[in-house]
């Protein structure tokens, strides 16, 4: 039988040094990197790669869905990060959605939508 271990996504950057701040100060560990990759994770299941490649059409139709325990603590600690005011991004605050997940959205500095909710 076929087993799975792990599934990443490889996400755009517009300007990847400004991107891989973004993603330290929204709680993403660093991992590995070089000019034109680089490697974050948070927890033990979660990781993607964040590419120095950028195609405005891409980016702005890419979506990351992260599923996690206390969306609203998450939600803290995106506004203590201050992402609006030092990387000029839109969020948009919890929501409870009819697909029973309560959610907020946080768009990176290249235009990348990251949904993050909870089970409600």
């Amino acid at each position: 039988m076929l087993r799975s271990i792990e599934l990443k996504t490889f996400a755009p950057a517009r300007d990847f040094a400004l991107s891989k701040d973004f993603y330290q100060a929204m709680g993403f560990r660093p991992g590995w990197s070089d000019e034109q990759m680089a490697y974050f994770s948070h927890g033990e299941h979660c990781a993607f790669l964040l590419q120095n490649f950028y195609v405005k059409e891409q980016a702005e139709n890419f979506v990351m869905h992260l599923l996690v325990e206390e969306v609203d603590a998450w939600w803290e600690q995106i506004q203590v990060a201050r992402l609006e005011t030092l990387f000029g991004t839109r969020l948009i605050p919890p929501q409870e959605q009819p697909w029973g997940m309560r959610e907020f959205m946080v768009f990176d500095p290249s235009g990348v939508l990251w949904r993050i909710a909870q089970n409600i």
